[in-house]
């Protein structure tokens, strides 16, 4: 068994960021910027708006920091939006969430044009991704791909199953593996014989949001099964992966915290050089 090391991958990515994005800047004369906003003091929200402004920071990349008052209406926020999408300094632009409940999150993100949705959430780009098209793709799978890239885990002609359907994790990884040429099964809450149709997987991911969910009567011998849940569980990080029952019958496994985690700050700043790139073409 191995333990896969994304908290390592992640550094390395960033290291590499660093030297794109200042052939970035000599080559445009400018560097590929960030913009995040930030509405209300959620405190877990501002914990990962710190955290990707100092990723940027580490990858070369010009961050943009906008805080908004919770009390911010409709029509500010999306006047913000709108006028980092005009801004050609900006390349890609992340609305924190989840927004103050009397915001239309639907409607503000409407204002984040698919050239710059550093996310991946757009109509857009899920229907390019869909298509087998360039585009922008959700920060979380993505770095699942980069892992079993770097792994030299290769899912042509493996049975992938994903356990999740939404619209940020599931539905984007399964799309994801299937262009990779993987044979995919999605499986959700309604799905029937669960248990078998997992034993059956070569590529096993877990994005329910139920802690230790997956347990070892559910992974057949030398599988690879990537962990994307975060729970927590007595004030601790817990996967959707019993890891400690699961580990053994793996060929390769990601832990929580450490494994898929801090691929997703990664994955935003690789998008946001991404559409920087594409900006100047």
């Amino acid at each position: 068994m191995t333990c896969i090391d994304g908290k390592r991958i992640a550094a390395d990515i960033r290291a590499e960021l660093r030297e794109k994005s200042a052939e970035f800047e000599k080559k445009y004369g400018k560097k590929p910027g960030l913009a995040v906003v930030l509405v209300g003091e959620d405190p877990a929200s501002q914990v990962y708006v710190r955290n990707k402004v100092k990723g940027c920071e580490e990858a070369g990349i010009r961050s943009f920091a906008h805080y908004l008052p919770a009390s911010a209406s409709q029509k500010e926020v999306e006047a913000l939006v709108s006028d980092l999408a005009a801004d050609e300094n900006v390349h890609g632009i992340l609305v924190q969430l989840p927004l103050p409940a009397h915001l239309d999150a639907e409607r503000i993100l409407a204002c984040i044009p698919a050239c710059k949705d550093v996310d991946g959430f757009s109509a857009e780009n899920i229907g390019r991704l869909a298509m087998h098209e360039e585009g922008t793709v959700a920060c979380t799978p993505l770095g699942v791909m980069e892992l079993l890239r770097r792994y030299q885990i290769d899912p042509c002609g493996k049975r992938a199953v994903v356990i999740g359907r939404s619209n940020i994790v599931g539905r984007p990884m399964a799309l994801l593996l299937l262009n990779a040429d993987a044979t995919v099964t999605v499986c959700h809450s309604r799905t029937k014989d669960l248990k078998s149709i997992c034993r059956e997987a070569d590529i096993l991911v877990a994005a329910i949001g139920k802690p230790h969910f997956v347990t070892a009567d559910m992974v057949k011998e030398g599988a690879v099964v990537i962990d994307v849940g975060i729970n927590r569980v007595d004030g601790k990080l817990a996967g959707d992966v019993d890891f400690d029952a699961v580990a053994s019958k793996t060929s390769y496994i990601t832990p929580v915290p450490g494994g898929v985690g801090p691929m997703t700050i990664a994955m935003l700043l690789t998008n946001t050089l991404a559409c920087a790139e594409r900006a100047m073409r």
